[in-house]
């Protein structure tokens, strides 16, 4: 079939419902999880603040809008790779300059909600996506690599979803070797419904923040915060995360949406 000829087809399914869109994305406002940087360090992103300016008022009679403080790096939100020191020298590793062609692609779910629930410091290592592999399919060049977890359940407590205490956070994520095994393949990034792309223990791992540090050297994309993974068959569905085009942004919120056949 003629590539317009597939294009109009797949409009007519999405009239028809016969292809969802399912959202993955949380609600971004004020009481949005944020990730809390050690002491030692001096700045954090803040809380998400929503300033009414007018709602059909004296300061605004027929139109209702608002201004946001926001973080690049907060909610459902993409990481590009200038985002780490390991992708700082990619001219296209910028929010406004990478390649937008890149973003929508086929995505693997890979669920690792049961060990997740059982042991919140699950790691998912290179052999868990081989075994993965050899009961779904091969995971191509290209395409999207997401974690599911079901850590979303917890978006709406800030305490529960960061799950820290003295010993530092604890969240599931890939080992490196995980990461490393998915570079190999060349995929275009990798995605957790956790705070962000790394296990919450992974400071500790060689090299450190392993997601982070190999996603950004092999100028990758990393997605954190994703939600309603469990709607989304493990191979089939497209996923679209485009970021904001903000001038030189190392990451931006996403409106992240997979198209799955139904």
């Amino acid at each position: 079939m003629a590539t317009a000829e597939l294009l109009k087809e797949l409009g007519t399914q999405l009239l028809s419902k016969q292809i969802e869109v399912v959202d993955l994305t949380g609600t971004l406002g004020p009481n949005t999880p944020i990730l809390q940087l050690p002491e030692d360090f001096a700045k954090n992103t803040p809380k998400v603040e929503i300033h009414k300016i007018s709602e059909y008022d004296e300061d605004g009679p027929f139109f209702a809008w608002n201004w946001m403080v926001l973080g690049e790096h907060t909610g459902t939100h993409f990481d590009a790779p200038h985002h780490w020191i390991t992708g700082k020298d990619y001219e296209d590793g910028y929010t406004d300059t990478l390649d937008l062609s890149r973003v929508v692609a086929p995505v693997n779910v890979i669920d690792c909600s049961a060990q997740s629930a059982e042991d919140p410091d699950f790691l998912l290592t290179a052999e868990g996506v081989k075994a993965w592999e050899t009961e779904h399919g091969e995971i191509g060049a290209g395409e999207w690599v997401v974690m599911r977890s079901d850590w979303d359940k917890r978006a709406d407590d800030e305490a529960a979803f960061l799950n820290a205490d003295e010993t530092g956070p604890h969240s599931p994520g890939p080992t490196p070797d995980c990461i490393q095994y998915l570079m190999d393949k060349k995929i275009v990034g990798w995605g957790s419904q956790c705070i962000g792309t790394d296990a919450g223990q992974a400071g500790g791992m060689e090299p450190p923040f392993p997601a982070h540090n190999l996603l950004h050297l092999n100028n990758c994309f990393g997605l954190a915060s994703l939600a309603n993974l469990d709607k989304l068959p493990p191979k089939g569905a497209i996923m679209i995360c485009a970021p904001l085009k903000i001038q030189k942004g190392t990451g931006s919120p996403i409106r992240a949406l997979a198209l799955v056949a139904r």
